[in-house]
C-alpha cells in the first residue's frame, strides 16, 4: 500500500468522524486538477469543503421541501406566465431571492380559481426552503383545524411560538369556506403572532373588501388584513382558469370584475 492510499485512508475516516461523506470523493476529484492548475493548500481546502456545503445545502433543501408539506412540487421556472400577462415577471423574479423573509413581509395573491396563485405560493415556498428556510404549507381550512387542536388541548399559545419559527407560512385558499366566530378568531391570532416576526404568503379568490364575509365579522377581517398588508406584496392575478384553458368554458362562477385588491 502507497503512502497515498493511506493518506486517502485516513481522509475517509476522517470525513466519516466529521460526517461529511462527500469530502473522500472531491479529495480525489479534485486533487489532479489541484496539481495540474497549481492551486495553493488554501485553494483546494477551500474547493474541498465548498463541495461538501454545497451537497449539504442540497440535501436540506430537499428535505425542508418534503417538510413543509406542498400538495404538489411546482417551481417558479415551470409557471406559465403567458396566461399571465399582466403579472411582473421582474416582481416574481426578486421575490425568489428571499428578501421578503429577512424582514418578515408577507406575500397576497388574489384571484380567481385556476390563475396559478397555489403555483406561484408553492414556487416561492420552495425556493424559500432551498435556500435554508423553514416553511409550511396548508389550505386556511388546514391552518384553522390545527388551530383548533391547540386550542382545544390548552396549548394554543405553544403552538402559535412553535410556528413562529418558522420562517414562512403558506396559507392557501382563504375565502373559499367561510369560517365560524371562534375559527375566524383563530385565524386572527395567527396571523397576529407572525405580524412583524416572520412571513406569511396567503392566497385568496376574494378581493379584501369581502374577507368580511369569510371570517363573518368586518372587524376583525379589516384588522387581519391591516396585520397583512403593512408589510406585503399584493399581487393579483386576472383572466380565466389555465386548467379550463381549450375546453370551450371561458369563465368561471367566482370570476368577477370586482376581484380587486379592494
Amino acid at each position: 500500500m502507497t503512502d497515498s492510499d493511506d493518506i486517502l485512508k485516513h481522509i475517509e475516516f476522517l470525513a466519516r468522524a466529521l460526517k461529511a461523506p462527500r469530502i473522500r470523493d472531491a479529495v480525489e476529484r479534485l486533487g489532479d486538477q489541484a496539481r495540474a492548475d497549481g492551486w495553493s493548500h488554501e485553494q483546494y481546502l477551500a474547493a474541498v469543503l465548498d463541495r461538501e456545503v454545497s451537497a449539504r445545502d442540497a440535501s436540506g433543501g430537499l428535505l425542508r421541501i418534503k417538510a413543509a408539506g406542498f400538495p404538489t412540487r411546482k417551481t417558479i421556472e415551470d409557471f406559465t406566465f403567458d396566461h399571465q400577462p399582466s403579472l411582473k415577471r421582474d416582481q416574481i423574479a426578486h421575490l425568489t431571492q428571499g428578501a421578503y423573509l429577512s424582514s418578515a413581509q408577507n406575500i397576497v395573491l388574489l384571484g380567481p380559481p385556476g390563475t396559478g396563485k397555489t403555483h406561484l405560493a408553492t414556487g416561492l415556498g420552495i425556493k424559500a426552503a432551498q435556500a435554508g428556510h423553514r416553511v409550511l404549507f396548508a389550505t386556511a381550512v388546514e391552518w384553522v383545524a390545527r388551530l383548533q387542536a391547540a386550542h382545544q388541548q390548552g396549548r394554543l399559545a405553544a403552538e402559535l411560538v412553535k410556528l413562529r419559527r418558522f420562517g414562512l407560512i403558506i396559507v392557501d385558499e382563504v375565502g373559499y369556506i367561510p369560517f365560524e366566530q371562534d375559527a375566524a378568531n383563530l385565524f386572527f391570532q395567527l396571523v397576529s403572532s407572525r405580524y412583524e416576526h416572520a412571513s406569511l404568503i396567503l392566497t385568496s379568490n376574494l378581493p379584501f373588501a369581502r374577507w368580511g364575509d369569510v371570517f363573518g365579522d368586518q372587524v376583525v377581517a379589516a384588522a387581519m388584513i391591516d396585520r397583512i398588508v403593512h408589510h406585503a406584496d399584493v399581487i393579483t392575478l386576472k383572466g380565466s382558469s389555465y386548467r379550463l384553458r381549450n375546453t370551450g368554458i371561458d369563465t368561471l362562477p367566482s370570476t368577477r370584475a370586482e376581484n380587486t385588491t379592494q
